[in-house]
């Protein structure tokens, strides 16, 4: 196989009012995995020049298992999910700060309270 499983269709929506194929899994050491490119939650455009529009999930699939050795996708990236569901940005609210924007101010906070207690400690 290719080395990854497929959701959507027009009978099997994937993300809502959307019946295009998209990238589910990607299995540990198959043929997507070790090429690298391919990311889960990519939407399939087309395989081999065929496009993957309109279809049932079944005639998708069939299109994939009968692909052959040689596999040309045309793919869009997702985008990177804020919070919620991968391919949705919402409505343009963040839902917050990133994690980093709140562990790294802390994290300072806390080395330089450290620091000046060992400080205060050694001139007892």
């Amino acid at each position: 196989g290719l080395g990854f499983n497929i959701v959507g269709g027009t009978d099997q929506q994937y993300i809502s009012n959307d019946s295009s194929i998209y990238v589910s899994r990607i299995k540990k050491d198959g043929a997507a995995y070790l090429d690298g490119r391919l990311q889960e939650g990519d939407k399939i455009l087309a395989i081999n020049g065929k496009d993957l529009k309109d279809l049932l999930h079944k005639d998708a699939v069939e299109l994939f298992r009968n692909a052959g050795y040689d596999v040309s996708l045309k793919i869009q990236r997702r985008l990177q999910p804020q919070n919620g569901p991968v391919g949705h940005q919402g409505d343009g609210e963040s839902g917050g700060l990133p994690l980093a924007a709140i562990l790294v101010p802390g994290l300072a906070l806390a080395a330089t309270a450290v620091w000046i207690l060992l400080r205060y400690r050694q001139r007892m």
